[in-house]
């Protein structure tokens, strides 16, 4: 591995001016303020809830906002991962090497309270890049540059990154993993067992042709960065386009789909969501009506009618369990959404979850289409 991220410090995302994304992030999902910086027609403003940062860029400008790269795209989107390293010279050098972009080389960013350098390179899944950031040496809150923000602590709906999902072209999940393995350090993480890498999971359609691919992938050994994973459409002759495919047609190409982000208390989180008018997913009626499925959500300690009241699903067994509740989208372009989690003992992802959040992203895609 060239550059082996050692944690995720931040998600970027570019907006418009104007765009209401971090007033919604504060009001809906709890992220606080941390930081801001106005300058060269940038707006970036830094929100956290627990170890889970994004940092919003409004605004464009003739030079680059601070810790990426305006991607000149189309519609708003989740358009950088950061992530810290050991050495962001050595690694943006050990990526040039093997063959990636590096179009903002190292720089060198200093305050009064501290000191910084990152590089961004390109990667191969659309307008997404990576900054690589080493900050040993800075003291302060977010990064050099910024100004503190004093805010009230937030209720504590949201504790960190749990998984990243990049919504790929068909067959390309291979070839995507090979260079976040040989890039940083990515290995195959079976979402079922006896899988094979190159094939990942595959949730067909409950009825015709096509389906889902999923590929996981694990950061090394050690690191603070959440899972990766990659999602792309089965191929099939299909009259309307699944979620995967019309994500990529209004989003213009590959990108992070969706951000999973770790709850200790799902039903708290939910029910705040929704006090504060947030949109979730409806999953199908027939997932709570399923043989055995009041009987697992009993077995977690949870009432099966106030999961299916506020949309949530649950999936295990041995007392292991995996509970999940998926927004709509943030963006009126229907592109990134979010999804809340909570682990009880589960580390996967749940096939059962998995085909019923298909089916509802099935419905709601088909809705937009039809509107």
């Amino acid at each position: 591995m060239a550059a082996p991220a050692r944690r995720l410090c931040h998600i970027a995302f570019h907006v418009p001016a104007g765009l209401p994304l971090a007033r919604d992030l504060q009001r809906l999902f709890g992220f606080q303020p941390l930081a801001v910086r106005e300058a060269d027609g940038w707006r970036q403003l830094a929100l956290r809830s627990g170890d889970a940062v994004f940092l919003v860029n409004e605004g464009a400008g003739p030079a680059e906002p601070l810790y990426g790269l305006d991607p000149h795209h189309a519609v708003p989107s989740a358009t950088n991962l950061c992530f810290d390293v050991a050495d962001a010279g050595a690694a943006a050098r050990a990526l040039a090497a093997l063959g990636c972009s590096v179009p903002v080389p190292p720089v060198s960013m200093r305050d009064e309270q501290g000191a910084a350098t990152y590089a961004v390179i390109s990667s191969p899944a659309g307008n997404l890049s990576l900054t690589l950031l080493d900050r040993t040496g800075f003291r302060g809150p977010f990064l050099p540059g910024f100004r503190p923000v004093p805010s009230a602590p937030g209720p504590g709906w949201v504790s960190h990154v749990d998984h990243l999902t990049l919504a790929c072209t068909p067959s390309s999940s291979p070839k995507l993993m090979r260079w976040f393995h040989d890039c940083l350090g990515f290995h195959h993480l079976p979402l079922s067992p006896g899988e094979d890498p190159e094939l990942g999971l595959e949730v067909a359609a409950e009825s015709g042709p096509g389906g889902l691919r999923l590929t996981a992938l694990r950061a090394p050994t050690g690191s603070a960065v959440p899972t990766l994973v990659l999602a792309e459409s089965l191929l099939g002759v299909t009259s309307r386009q699944d979620q995967v495919e019309q994500f990529l047609a209004r989003n213009g190409g590959p990108g992070l789909q969706h951000v999973g982000l770790y709850t200790p208390n799902i039903m708290k989180a939910t029910e705040g969501v929704v006090g504060a008018g947030g949109q979730l997913l409806t999953p199908p009626e027939a997932y709570y009506q399923q043989p055995g499925k009041e009987k697992q959500i009993l077995a977690a300690g949870l009432e099966p009618s106030l999961l299916a009241r506020q949309g949530v699903l649950l999936d295990g067994d041995r007392g292991k369990f995996l509970l999940q509740v998926f927004t709509k989208s943030l963006f009126a372009e229907d592109t990134f959404f979010l999804e809340l989690i909570q682990r009880q003992g589960a580390t996967g992802f749940g096939q059962g979850n998995i085909r019923a959040l298909w089916q509802s992203m099935q419905e709601q895609a088909a809705r937009v289409q039809e509107a």
